[in-house]
């Protein structure tokens, strides 16, 4: 059984191996060279810190996938609005994981004061645009050939729901 659960320390090197292997086979993240795991347990004490949601999903003691909320913006009047990030693990896709994440982080995503949220899909990937339109997300602006990576030009595509 699935279950999702507040992210501990102990979940940055989990966190770290599904994060590079999107950085190197995937357009959903502009990273080019996957962050360490040190990154990522500073990344996780910041958001932690801030009150933010940051939620990981679980099956027999190993890490599917982590989603987490931050503010949108760093100017104090977005502090209402929130991006989120969502990473699921190869072999967990397509098994239910990304939804169960990413409605867990929109249930406890007004707990840390938000009431937006915003998804920033680069490429745009197929699946997170389509887990976020399940999920009440809606397309609200794209950014045509902004990035580049694996030699090809990349839109940006911007995506919003009320929480």
């Amino acid at each position: 059984m699935t279950t999702i659960r507040p992210v501990s320390k102990a979940d940055a090197d989990a966190v770290t191996a599904i994060y590079a292997h999107h950085v190197l086979h995937g357009t959903g993240t502009f990273d080019i060279d996957p962050p360490t795991a040190a990154h990522w347990r500073d990344r996780i004490a910041d958001i932690l810190a801030r009150g933010w949601p940051f939620l990981v999903a679980e099956r027999e003691g190993r890490v599917l996938g982590y989603a987490y909320a931050a503010q949108f913006r760093d100017r104090a009047a977005y502090r209402a609005s929130c991006e989120d990030s969502i990473y699921i693990a190869e072999e967990a896709r397509g098994s239910g994981v990304g939804t169960m994440l990413l409605g867990a982080l929109i249930a406890a995503a007004p707990a840390a004061g938000f009431r937006e949220m915003v998804a920033v899909v680069g490429g745009p990937e197929p699946a997170s645009v389509a887990l976020h339109g399940k999920l009440g997300f809606r397309e609200v602006g794209r950014l045509h050939d902004i990035g580049e990576k694996f030699g090809r030009s990349l839109d940006v595509l911007f995506l919003q729901r009320t929480l």
